[in-house]
């Protein structure tokens, strides 16, 4: 799998809304190996958006496409600043629930000092999270040049996020959550999606 992570500070919420509408309905349908997107505007106007594809070359060959260049063209006057792109081809998706179906979207970024050690604490965490978070839907983790992470957690909603956020976790969890954090450059950046744009083939 292959994500293309695109952010950057947006003049118009519902504009920019618009415009990814316009996109899933008119230049989705004939991208080839579009899995999903993922988009949304926190409250002091940060977007950030994760684009799914089957592979860096389908998501290359919509790219080149004119009807792409030409809804990004529409698209890019809508950012404030210059957008920021980061690609990925080491993509971890985990779906204990319905991420379509989820209210609130956390994306969480930050940078690692030693990513192929916390690509592994992940891929060997032991918990249940089915019962021990059920308020978690599922979560799409892309890891970039230099350490550098994008993670998106989806939830059922932003109330239930906050109570889980709360609970104890379990030993193993702690330990594997404290050599995470010893891994962990700078502090993390949090992006709230409490209206998370959610698109899908069909």
């Amino acid at each position: 799998m292959f994500v293309q992570v695109f952010q950057g500070q947006v003049s118009d919420t519902a504009a920019m809304k618009a415009q990814l509408d316009k996109w899933a309905s008119e230049v989705a349908p004939t991208a080839s190996g579009w899995l999903g997107s993922t988009a949304g505007v926190t409250e002091d106007g940060r977007f950030i958006a994760l684009a799914r594809f089957e592979s860096e070359g389908a998501a290359q060959q919509n790219s080149d496409r004119p009807e792409q260049g030409a809804w990004w063209e529409e698209t890019a006057k809508l950012f404030t600043d210059e957008p920021v792109f980061r690609n990925s081809t080491e993509v971890d998706v985990d779906t204990p629930g319905d991420p379509a179906t989820a209210g609130f979207v956390q994306v969480m970024q930050g940078k690692s000092s030693d990513p192929a050690r916390a690509r592994e604490l992940m891929a060997s965490d032991p918990t249940d999270w089915a019962s021990f978070r059920p308020d978690i839907l599922g979560t799409v983790s892309a890891g970039h040049e230099g350490g550098e992470w994008t993670m998106a957690i989806y939830f059922r909603s932003e109330e239930e996020a906050r109570e889980g956020e709360r609970k104890e976790p379990p030993p193993e969890m702690a330990q594997m959550m404290k050599e995470m954090d010893e891994l962990t450059v700078g502090e993390p950046s949090y992006f709230d999606l409490k209206d998370p744009w959610l698109h899908a083939p069909g």
